[in-house]
């Protein structure tokens, strides 16, 4: 029975890594060309984030940014003249951010880049009682374009 055993262990660890496919480190995502170049984008956005450095989060957004932000009713969407508003309102309140995201999925779609990550952000924010800390941690979606031969953000920030 234990040489049984031992046949099985041996038959598992010869087919495990035959299975394993290499990820790009600290990512759940296949270390692939094209990915690494997608994430080495969306760490550019996430740097633009933790530098609360808005003019470099809207110079990653596309022209024809549009988020509908998952509801059905308009009153949340955005667009990029949005988008624009509301992170200079952002960049006012917030004083400090800490931002760190996981990269959960890397995925094509026709002309469409989908990057799926976990993110925890914690942001220093000044309210009329002294500054506080917030943290926030969840899944998001950015949705990615090429134009004119780079990556843009059209949605998700």
């Amino acid at each position: 029975m234990l040489r049984l055993h031992l046949a099985l262990l041996g038959l598992f660890a010869l087919a495990g890594p035959g299975c394993a496919r290499d990820v790009i480190p600290n990512t759940d995502v296949e270390d692939t060309a094209d990915n690494r170049e997608v994430i080495d984008f969306v760490e550019l956005y996430r740097q633009a984030v933790e530098g609360r450095d808005v003019g470099r989060m809207l110079s990653l957004a596309s022209e024809r940014y549009y988020d509908d932000n998952g509801t059905p009713n308009g009153q949340d969407d955005l667009d990029l003249s949005s988008l624009r508003e509301k992170l200079a309102l952002w960049s006012e309140q917030v004083l400090d951010v800490r931002y760190e995201i996981r990269y959960r999925r890397v995925s094509y779609e026709r002309d469409r880049v989908l990057v799926d990550y976990t993110y925890t952000g914690s942001f220093r924010v000044g309210t009329p009682d002294g500054d506080r800390w917030a943290r926030r941690l969840a899944d998001n979606r950015l949705t990615l374009v090429r134009e004119e031969g780079e990556y843009r953000i059209v949605s998700g920030m």
